[in-house]
């Protein structure tokens, strides 16, 4: 029965992966995520129950639609892939632990805020908010003593100082570019998320995971700007990045740490 639960995760998973690719598409447009039932986005023809299985539906209908035979997009099956390996990445650091469930939520959350922000550069405060929420719990319940290999707030002291620090920072940054540059550098949502991500971790990670978003952000900035009209000009949407430097620091950032330490060490 070993299998059992791991299967299990990732079935879930995937069948949560399969509800957010429905948020990532309809926030957007302001539609409901919960009516109608999904349909094609080209004919709006209705998903027959075994063509909405998640992952495998696009491969066996090759990416397209079975009644217009339009193209369906190959986010839809890599969020679903994606969202079941990190449930199945928290269930082997946590176990059968009261723990998994605030993570695995706060894993599919951030998945749809990276998104979300990717199509239309808003991070909706109906995700935000929830999130720091989630992180302030995770703190009061000392829910990360329960899952050492994860990177996450033990105290609720942690998760209310990573979350004013977290905000904080991104807050005094975007209002010290608008009054250099006079624009808007960086907005209200990216200062909200950071405040999420700082009451999840606690605010020792957040100065390493500001780093690596920094840096991600800038590589693929200048790719960006050297093929576009705008060059240096050109917008990024920086929740994007923090989003996917959470993640690398919620499951690999104690591993890091101690590698980083050793080097010190050495």
């Amino acid at each position: 029965m070993a299998w059992f639960f791991p299967i299990t995760v990732f079935g879930l998973g995937a069948i949560i992966g399969s509800f957010l690719n429905v948020v990532i598409h309809r926030y957007p447009r302001e539609e409901s995520v919960v009516f109608p039932p999904s349909r094609c986005p080209h004919c709006h023809a209705h998903i027959r129950p075994w063509d909405n299985v998640p992952i495998f539906a696009w491969l066996w209908l090759r990416g397209r639609c079975r009644d217009c035979k339009g193209p369906i997009d190959a986010r839809y099956p890599l969020v679903e892939l994606a969202n079941a390996l990190f449930y199945l990445a928290a269930y082997q650091r946590t176990g059968p632990s009261l723990v998994l469930l605030p993570v695995a939520a706060l894993v599919s959350m951030t998945i749809v805020l990276i998104y979300i922000d990717l199509d239309i550069q808003i991070l909706p405060d109906v995700i935000d908010l929830p999130g720091i929420a989630i992180g302030l719990i995770i703190g009061a319940l000392h829910l990360g003593a329960l899952a050492p290999d994860l990177m996450l707030s033990k105290t609720l002291l942690e998760s209310v100082t990573g979350a004013v620090a977290g905000g904080g920072i991104l807050l005094v940054i975007g209002l010290s570019y608008k009054l250099v540059r006079k624009v808007e550098g960086m907005g209200l949502g990216d200062v909200k998320m950071m405040a999420m991500l700082g009451a999840v971790l606690g605010w020792e990670p957040l100065f390493p995971l500001l780093v690596l978003a920094s840096v991600a952000g800038a590589l693929v900035g200048i790719v960006v700007a050297s093929r576009s009209t705008e060059g240096l000009k050109v917008a990024l949407p920086f929740g994007v990045f923090l989003g996917l430097a959470f993640l690398v620091v919620l499951f690999f950032g104690n591993d890091l740490w101690e590698y980083y330490m050793g080097l010190l060490v050495v």
